[in-house]
Order: structure tokens, then sequence, then C-alpha cells
């Protein structure tokens, strides 16, 4: 599992590092090298709740290995590529091995540790996750100054060989029977593609943006009606039904806007308002990740102890001041304060993620384990993206002072995510038996 999380979070996080070297090399204009990341995004989100669910029916270990060798296979072509179609056809190759990886994930982690430990397992993952995300795109920097951007899509194809040797390992549930609903597949690729290129297109094309979110919206509806009866559907509002699921959905999107928000924003910040260098912007996020690594056990810890609501809002608010503070540093001190500020705010990050995850997890019954890492997924790779496409148009639209707009942004963002936590500590609903 833990190698499987390298190599997707490794893939999507150093591709971005390479668009520079990809224009060049092939000879395409830098607007269009966006579709190198686009094509990979859109896919991902696009397929994780139809594969979560066909999880549940072919089993988990099938899956992993289908998947596996697609992103291995697509990782090849990619780095092969000659021309901008092969390249972008190669990353939906890609997107669609790592889908049906991540949608794996949380089943794995639920059919894997009992639900006295199963916090400690959220915690390695997001640990896991946390250390990928930082040290890819320095690794994918490193690889572009001693070899060509074909590496960057080479460099997982050893991780991912030595995948295939625990396969036999990984847990895996009796499949589900009875009838698939192919048309909801169908739909909930589409909502959640058109959704995400509509945020993504917000900053440049405002109506375009408006209609592709107008025609997500009523399908979205039309699907939920579609699927409000079904006992196992492939959006699971079964799921949804749950307050603690529910909320858990809501701020986990929120959070993980905030948090891409500010990993977008911070670096352009960090050299327009301090002119710090490479080194010192990856001093200051580095911070953010050992504050989120080393909070992750204490979290796991607590989460079992302590209301998931109290824990979630310290969390939000811990990332709020640290953020905030980010913003109010002043120049003459900047490494002496950016860099606790930072660690202040990956605390926050990591002291979030266990105890939401948990709540997501932990009352799911093992049968409907697929549907909630897909969900889960979903939600964590939503979130991202419209963190994203809110920073780019921050960018846009706030000048000189986008990236210190973008950070707002990321604020207002764990603010939604610190409200919504509230609401789930005042609310007196039980949760139904599933």
């Amino acid at each position: 599992m833990i190698l499987g999380i390298t190599v997707t979070v490794f893939d999507s996080s150093m591709s971005n590092v390479a668009l520079p070297a990809i224009s060049a090399s092939l000879g395409i204009p830098a607007s269009q090298t966006i579709w190198v990341v686009l094509a990979y995004s859109l896919t991902v989100v696009g397929t994780l709740l139809p594969l979560s669910a066909i999880a549940e029916r072919v089993g988990f270990r099938l899956l992993y290995a289908i998947g596996m060798a697609i992103f291995l296979v697509s990782s090849v072509s990619a780095a092969l590529s000659d021309s901008m179609l092969q390249l972008v056809l190669s990353r939906m190759g890609q997107g669609l091995g790592s889908s049906m990886l991540m949608c794996l994930f949380g089943g794995i982690l639920r059919n894997t540790y009992p639900l006295s430990k199963l916090s400690m397992g959220i915690s390695v993952n997001a640990f896991v996750v946390g250390m990928t995300a930082v040290i890819g795109p320095t690794l994918g920097a490193l690889l572009l100054q001693w070899f060509s951007w074909p590496s960057i899509f080479l460099v997982n194809i050893p991780l991912g060989l030595l995948a295939y040797i625990g396969v036999r390992q990984l847990p895996d549930i009796p499949p589900r029977s009875g009838p698939f609903d192919w048309v909801a597949c169908a739909l909930s690729a589409i909502v959640f593609a058109l959704a995400l290129y509509g945020f993504e297109t917000l900053g440049r094309d405002a109506v375009q943006a408006a209609l592709c979110l107008l025609v997500a919206a009523l399908i979205a509806w039309g699907l939920l009606r579609r699927s409000w009866g079904q006992p196992a559907p492939v959006v699971p509002v079964d799921l949804l039904r749950v307050p603690s699921i529910g909320y858990a959905v809501v701020a986990s999107a929120f959070f993980f806007a905030a948090q891409m928000a500010a990993f977008v924003s911070l670096p352009f910040y960090f050299k327009a308002a301090y002119g710090a260098s490479y080194a010192q912007v990856g001093l200051y996020l580095g911070a953010w990740a050992i504050g989120g690594a080393l909070m992750a056990p204490p979290s796991a810890y607590m989460s079992a102890r302590y209301p998931v609501a109290l824990l979630c809002a310290m969390g939000a608010a811990a990332m709020i001041f640290g953020l905030t503070g980010v913003l109010l540093a002043p120049t003459s001190h900047a490494t002496q304060w950016l860099v606790p500020c930072m660690f202040l705010a990956g605390v926050g990050f990591g002291f979030f993620q266990t105890p939401n995850n948990r709540a997501m997890l932990g009352v799911i019954p093992r049968h409907r384990s697929g549907a909630a890492g897909g969900m889960q997924a979903t939600t964590r790779v939503f979130g991202q993206g419209v963190g994203t496409a809110f920073v780019g148009v921050a960018f846009q639209l706030g000048g000189a002072k986008g990236p210190m707009v973008g950070v707002m942004v990321a604020i207002v963002f764990a603010a939604l995510a610190l409200g919504v936590n509230v609401k789930r500590q005042l609310d007196p609903r039980p949760d139904p038996r599933l």
C-alpha cells in the first residue's frame, strides 16, 4: 500500500516541475503544457467513484494489479512521447492507473487494521502522503538537472515493479453480486470532470466555466435522484446520510482546498514578499511537512479518545493561525518568523487529517470500505483541484498582490473547514447503524 501511495503522489507532484522542459523539448507553447497536468487530474477525479464501486465487485488485489500495470505502461509511453498528443494520452493512462490505486487505499486501511488501531494506520498513510508530496518536487528538480524530462516518468518504474511482490498480501473482501449501474458510472465521471474543468477555467473564461458548472450541477442532481434508493450506489449517497460521514466529507473538501491553495501560493509569496531563494522556499515548505509528520502519531492517539469535531477544529484553527502569521511576518526577521508559522500550519494539517479520515472510515462496514475509500480519495483530489483553481483566479485578479490573495484564499477555505467542525460538534444526531 505504501509503495502504491508513493508512486501516485510522486507522479502527481513531480510532473509540474517538468512543464518548462517539456514545452522547450516538444516545441509547444507554455499555455498548452497545462494539459499535461489537467489531463491527469480530470481522469483521476472522473473515475475514482466508478472504480471504487468496481473494486467492491472484482476485489482489491485484481484492481490493484491492473491499475499498477496500466500506470507503468503509460509511464513508459509518456517517457517516449515525441508529440503533445501522445504525452496527453499517456498522462490520461497514468491518471486511470493512479485512480485504480487511489480508490483502494481507504478500503485497504479499513480491511488491514482493526478498528482499535485504525487511527494509527491512517496516520501512517498521512505521513507517507505528506513526505512524498514534499520530496517529489525536489526529486523532480534533481532529475531535470541531471537527466532530461522523460526521467520524471521513468523514476516510478522500479517502485511499481516492486509493488507486485506484495499484491498477494493485500486484503481482499468477498466481491459484491448484483447488477451494476454503468449509467451512473458514466454520469459520475462527467459530473466531476466537468466541475473540475469549470473551476480550472474560471480565471481564463468565466462564461465557459459557468456553463460547465451549470451542466455539472444539473447532471449531479439527476445522478443523486437516480442513486438515492439504491442499496450500494456508485455515488455513495447511502453513506452520506450518516451525519459523521457527511460532515467529514465536506470538511475534508474545504481543508484540502486550503492545503493546495496554500502550497500553490506560498512559493510565489515567499519570493515576492521576502525575496526568498529556492533553498529558503524549500526550508519553509519543509517546516510544514515536518509539522504534519510529527503530529501524525499524537493525532492518531487522540482521535480514539476525544471528539473528532473538536480535534479537527483545532487543526483547522492551527492552520489559520499559521498562515495568518505568514502574512504578518516582518521582512527584517523573515526566516525566524516564517519557519515557526509554517510549522504551526503543518501541525494543523497533520492534526486534522487522521481524526477526520477516521470519522469517514471508522463507521463504515467492511463490505462498503471500497466505496468509502473512493469517496475519501475523490473528496481530496476534487478539493485540491478547487483550491488550485481559486488561486488561479486570485493570481489573475490580484495582479502584483496575487500571491498574497492566494494565501488569503487558503485561509478562507480553512475557516470554512473550521465552521463545518463547529457545526459537527453542535449536531446532536447519532449515527444510524449501517
